[in-house]
């Protein structure tokens, strides 16, 4: 996949579904409940359990989705994550040599940076696009507007507190997607296995995505 496909993907998508568990089969049921809602990325934390076979098992059982590896944090992790089929990756930080090793397999990197000058180092070292990271503790929507005024051609996803309430305000204020994790997946719903109610969490976020892509592009 390589970096233009990426964008125009997230683009249409305008959401990515994170999957992080201390449980290997309630994180298999925690993707398929999301991508039966109609989210077709999914990011794996390499800190969940069996990240790596997690990765591979979803990639066999949902084929109509893009399965990402996230939270890696060297290159080591990044080269594990790609043998497993990651198709996309995501890292909390801006590590050059990971961004330009991703860039060189076409495997595309979205680098975690926060300040505007590690958002544009993260850029221009090849990163697919930036991920702006934790937003909640910066201002949330107040943030990304302030960065995407002089920073409007860097595809920036925030995550870190994006909610199904929140996420049009994001895609308003210029973010190209968002990734969101806890909110999709509320506490009570994964302690009583309720993937149902998962998945209609889902289609709602995913509605409320399409009504502003309708709106931004009229």
């Amino acid at each position: 996949m390589n970096a233009r496909f990426w964008l125009s993907l997230v683009q249409q998508q305008g959401v990515i579904a994170v999957v992080r568990t201390s449980r290997f089969e309630q994180g298999i049921q925690m993707a398929k409940a999301v991508a039966t809602g109609g989210i077709q990325l999914i990011e794996v934390t390499w800190n969940s359990d069996r990240a790596p076979d997690m990765i591979a098992q979803l990639r066999a059982e949902l084929p109509h989705c893009w399965i990402g590896a996230g939270t890696l944090l060297t290159l080591t992790q990044q080269q594990q994550a790609i043998a497993v089929g990651a198709q996309f990756l995501f890292t909390p930080h801006v590590d050059i040599e990971m961004i330009k090793a991703a860039a060189e397999q076409e495997i595309p990197l979205v680098a975690g940076a926060l300040s505007p000058t590690e958002i544009v180092q993260a850029w221009q070292a090849g990163a697919a696009s930036v991920k702006v990271f934790p937003i909640e503790v910066m201002g949330g929507v107040t943030y990304i507007q302030a960065l995407h005024a002089p920073l409007g051609n860097i595809p920036l996803i925030p995550t870190g507190g994006i909610t199904i309430e929140n996420t049009p305000a994001f895609l308003q204020a210029g973010a190209i997607a968002v990734g969101l994790s806890s909110d999709l997946f509320p506490r009570i719903a994964l302690s009583q296995g309720n993937w149902d109610a998962i998945s209609l969490r889902t289609q709602l976020l995913v509605q409320r995505v399409e009504s502003i892509r309708l709106e931004l592009t009229h």
